[in-house]
C-alpha cells in the first residue's frame, strides 16, 4: 500500500475528516463538471454496440467452427 507506518501511528480521525471535507468542498466545481458531462444514455449505447460486435464475432467463429467440423466428418 506504500503507506508509511508513521501515518498509522499519528492518525487523527477528526483531522482526516476535516481534510476530506475541505478537499470535497474545494473541488465542488470540478466534481459538478464531471457529473454534468457524464451522459448515461451514451454509455448504454456504447455498451450495446460493443455487445452487438461481440455477438457478431461469436457468430463468425461458430460458422468457422461448423465448416471445420463438416470437413472433419466428411460432408
Amino acid at each position: 500500500m506504500k503507506i508509511p507506518v508513521e501515518a498509522f501511528q499519528n492518525f487523527d480521525e477528526e483531522q482526516a475528516v476535516n481534510v476530506i471535507a475541505n478537499t470535497f468542498n474545494n473541488n465542488d466545481s470540478a466534481i459538478g463538471f464531471v457529473i454534468n458531462n457524464y451522459n448515461p444514455i451514451e454509455k448504454i449505447i456504447q455498451l450495446h454496440e460493443e455487445k452487438i460486435a461481440l455477438y457478431e464475432r461469436m457468430l463468425k467463429e461458430k460458422d468457422e467452427m461448423m465448416v471445420r467440423l463438416e470437413k472433419l466428418i466428411g460432408k
